[in-house]
């Protein structure tokens, strides 16, 4: 597909600053701009985000821009934004709160690292190297205050070339039959909330009912180790799969597949692992085991959105029989929670055939799905399908035996039946409401068993531009827009309330890594009006154009 190339870097310089609010004449302009999409999800299963995409569509027609919002069930959005980065224009889009992103490296390094812009994490393919040069720089960084100077500096230099068009850092929103569970036992994880891998091992059971049945407004995509698919998914993944640490309640690395963590060195750290684990077909976790683990992600390219996760491994090998030794490259300020704490352990009996079999294959391990998901973490699956329902028991095998029987997940897209639901006992705890707030508020209200609880999300919902197709490639139209974001209506009419206006990768939720003042933006339409003028685009009539000479020759959808 071809597109309008950047000749209008070289025309700029004769272009005139051309106010949008007087009338302009055709000879002065490029190619009107062609119809703008954004996808999202469908309005029945996000009516948030759906909202958020017509009040976009609302102020940017306000620039001369003609904007289509198309709703799209969650697993087709995600096959089109992900698998095919040349064909879509604008896409709604969220990074969730995982507790491993409770450190900046993930938010800073891998969103925009050019290396992933072809299947990985940057899949808007923002290009910058001197963006690039901080966010290996934070990493490398040791000492904490100098670290979060650099974290300050990647943050204003996203703000200013807005790859992502931020919107708001939600507030989750959870309900829970409290007849059922011990409010005292729920953990609200700092910028995950209740609904966290500390809550489902250490749930207490008020009575004989020991099933905690969860929700999720979307279909799952894959029940996959190697595959970072979304944010249901996500939840699956932490409690089937072990990691060597776990991001703990307080959102620090700590020990947990592996009792101790050494540094021989500052590039040298030995993992001692637990005695005793097995997979959940009963089969031994060994050291060969954690190192395979580590070792699959840098195979090839067939694990493309943990890959960045090794990268700074230069070696990992066993030296005894429960100890494997990681070289690094060099110093890591991140290594243990975006990657001890990130990096899914996986058995090798199992996976070593799969990717060998896709050597000579187009095909990644993000496409593989296991019959029957074999992991070491404390719950395993019994039965699943991922357009209906999850079933997972506790495994009886684990160190820390979970408090309940079964963790149940339940697929239902439509946000008002879930409440329904709850009522009647369907579910016992609301993981997933995407719905008003203050409908559940009255709901809980109206049915005085049930607890709501909410906290700031350390995750944020943006708009993604593809920078693959004009005008996004264009960081001045990317900040036209930003500017004529009105943040502070959308957390109120999209969110009601339950949310902050957002302008960084950073969540206020990360208090300490957090810019200040950052996300303090107000809309200027204005302003947006005046900055595609300065970058040479013009009105004609009531229709944006591109600058002189630029031809419109990206097809449109």
């Amino acid at each position: 597909m071809q597109s309008a190339r950047i000749t209008r870097r070289s025309l700029l310089g004769s272009v005139a600053a051309i106010s949008l609010a007087r009338p302009s004449f055709a000879a002065e302009a490029g190619d009107p701009i062609r119809k703008l999409v954004i996808v999202s999800a469908a309005q029945a299963s996000d009516p948030q985000e759906f909202q958020a995409a017509q009040l976009l569509a609302q102020s940017w027609r306000q620039l001369g821009l003609e904007i289509e919002v198309r709703g799209l069930p969650r697993p087709q959005l995600s096959a089109l934004v992900w698998n095919t980065r040349e064909k879509w224009d604008m896409t709604m889009w969220r990074m969730v709160g995982r507790p491993e992103r409770s450190d900046p490296d993930e938010l800073t390094y891998n969103l925009f690292n050019p290396s992933t812009a072809d299947k990985g994490y940057n899949f808007v393919n923002y290009i910058n190297k001197d963006y690039m040069a901080e966010a290996e720089a934070q990493r490398a960084e040791l000492d904490k205050d100098k670290r979060q100077q650099i974290v300050y500096k990647t943050q204003e230099l996203i703000a200013k070339d807005q790859p992502y068009i931020f919107l708001v850092y939600p507030k989750n929103v959870f309900a829970f039959d409290k007849t059922i569970w011990d409010q005292a036992s729920f953990i609200d994880q700092p910028g995950i909330g209740v609904r966290s891998f500390w809550t489902f091992l250490r749930v207490k059971p008020l009575t004989a009912q020991k099933d905690m049945i969860c929700n999720a407004s979307e279909a799952l995509i894959a029940i996959n180790p190697l595959y970072i698919s979304g944010a249901i998914d996500s939840w699956l993944t932490e409690l089937i799969w072990d990691r060597l640490m776990r991001i703990d309640a307080n959102g620090l690395p700590a020990p947990w597949a592996a009792e101790k963590i050494t540094y021989v060195d500052p590039t040298t750290i030995d993992a001692t692992i637990r005695a005793g684990q097995k997979w959940h077909d009963g089969k031994p976790l060994t050291v060969e085991d954690v190192v395979f683990s580590f070792q699959a992600p840098a195979f090839g390219n067939k694990s493309p959105m943990y890959k960045p996760f090794v990268a700074s491994i230069k070696e990992v090998k066993a030296i005894d029989d429960r100890t494997v030794r990681f070289t690094l490259t060099a110093p890591s300020a991140a290594f243990e929670a975006s990657t001890l704490a990130k990096i899914n352990l996986i058995p090798k009996h199992v996976w070593e055939p799969i990717l060998k079999n896709l050597e000579n294959k187009p095909e990644n391990a993000e496409t593989v799905q296991e019959p029957l998901p074999i992991g070491s973490g404390p719950f395993k699956v019994a039965r699943f399908k991922l357009q209906e329902e999850v079933v997972l028991e506790a495994n009886t095998d684990y160190w820390e035996k979970p408090k309940i029987d079964r963790w149940i997940l339940r697929i239902v897209t439509n946000t008002g039946a879930t409440l329904g639901m709850l009522g009647r006992g369907e579910i016992n705890f609301l993981s997933d409401y995407r719905g008003d707030p203050a409908i559940l508020a009255d709901f809980a209200k109206q049915n005085t068993k049930i607890n709501v609880v909410s906290t700031t999300d350390m995750g944020f919902r943006f708009l993604a531009p593809n920078q693959r197709r004009p005008p996004f490639d264009d960081a001045a139209f990317r900040r036209a827009l930003s500017m004529a974001t009105n943040r502070q209506l959308m957390a109120q009419a999209a969110w009601n309330g339950y949310a902050e206006p957002a302008n960084s990768i950073i969540s206020p939720a990360l208090k300490f890594w957090a810019k200040p003042g950052i996300s303090d933006t107000k809309p200027d339409l204005n302003g947006a009006k005046k900055a595609l003028a300065d970058a040479g685009y013009v009105m004609v009539g009531k229709k944006l154009h591109y600058p002189k000479g630029v031809k419109e020759t990206t097809q449109g959808e």
